[in-house]
This record gives structure tokens, sequence and C-alpha cells, in this order.
């Protein structure tokens, strides 16, 4: 995880905590509510800033609903050990970027259209692409069931704040979780 945050760390742009404030912002209200002004606020810089950087609340939302860099880093193992790193990649990421990296594809507030672009891009981006990388039958089938293991563990961390997963280091949630992920991974190949 050190290496993700050192190879794309906020160079004192803002970058980081406007792409921050700018999923919560989207995902807890509509498109049409959320301000550049408001998520500025929440992100502790100027409008003007994030104007700079991504020209328009438009662009900034297409950011926002890119889930390629957290499928990234989630697939960055070998299969056979991807189980584990899927889990613990997930916490530390829930834990540095202070929010789910994934759960935006579910929980969007948004209209119809933003919902269906966040879940286009979300299978396109994660589910698809982790069934291109699974051998064995039922590889579409599993990665949809990884995928949902992955949002429930998610859920279940944002559910039970503050609560005995928030408490638990990365490596006791892998313990636990990881092989129940792996199974999904390796399929028929145990």
């Amino acid at each position: 995880m050190t290496e993700r945050r050192a190879a794309g760390a906020d160079t004192g742009t803002g970058r980081d905590a406007i792409v921050r404030a700018a999923r919560r912002a989207f995902t807890l209200r509509p498109y049409a509510e959320v301000t550049m002004r408001s998520i500025a606020a929440d992100a502790g810089v100027s409008a003007s800033l994030i104007v700079k950087r991504f020209g328009s609340k438009e662009r900034l939302f297409h950011t926002v609903a890119d889930f390629g860099p957290a499928a990234d880093a989630l697939f960055a193992a070998p299969l056979e050990e991807m189980g584990r790193h899927l889990v613990l990649t997930m916490v530390r990421m829930r834990r540095e970027d202070q929010g789910d990296p994934l759960l935006r594809a579910v929980f969007s507030l948004g209209n119809v259209d933003e919902r269906t672009l966040l879940r286009e891009r979300f299978r396109e981006q994660v589910t698809s692409r982790l069934a291109g990388q699974l051998r064995g039958g039922e590889s579409e089938l599993r990665a949809e069931l990884i995928a949902g293991l992955l949002l429930g563990l998610g859920a279940t961390l944002s559910l039970h704040r503050p609560g005995a997963g928030e408490r638990a280091t990365p490596e006791q949630l892998a313990d636990l979780y990881a092989p129940a992920v792996q199974r999904l991974i390796t399929g028929s190949e145990d």
C-alpha cells in the first residue's frame, strides 16, 4: 500500500483531497445537487483549484466514476495469492483513503443515468477485468461473486462502525475473509 501511495502521492495539488470529497459528494447526493463549492469546502481547497485541476464538474464526476485505479491496486497479485491481497488491499484502501473504493457503485444516490454509468464502469473495470484473469469454468459468475464479497466486506465495515472490524488489523480480517474469496478465484483448481 505504501508503494501505491508513493507512486500516486498528492504533490501538494489537493487532487487526492478533491477526489475523496467528490466521491463522498456524488455518493451521498444526486449530481445536480452537488456543487463545486461544497466539494471544495469538504476538500479544504478553493473551487477555482478544482476547476484548474479537473476543468468541470462533469469531468470531476467522470474521474470519480473511474474504478480503474482501484482495480489496478486490487488485482496486482498472482492468482494464487489474490484472495488475501484483495482483502488486505480493500481494508488498507478504506483506512488510508477514508472511504471504500468500490461501494459507490452500489450506494450512489444519483439519478438513473448516473447510477447506470457507475454500474457499467464497475462491471467493465472490475468484474469483467477480473473474469478475464480467472482460469477455469464459470469465470464471469465467479468474478461477480468475488465482487459481491468485496462489496459485502466494505458494507459490513461501514455498517458496523465503530465495531470489531474497525478494531481488527487488515491481517486479521484477511485471515478470516480471504479463504472464501480465494476459493472463488481458484474455482475447481483447489
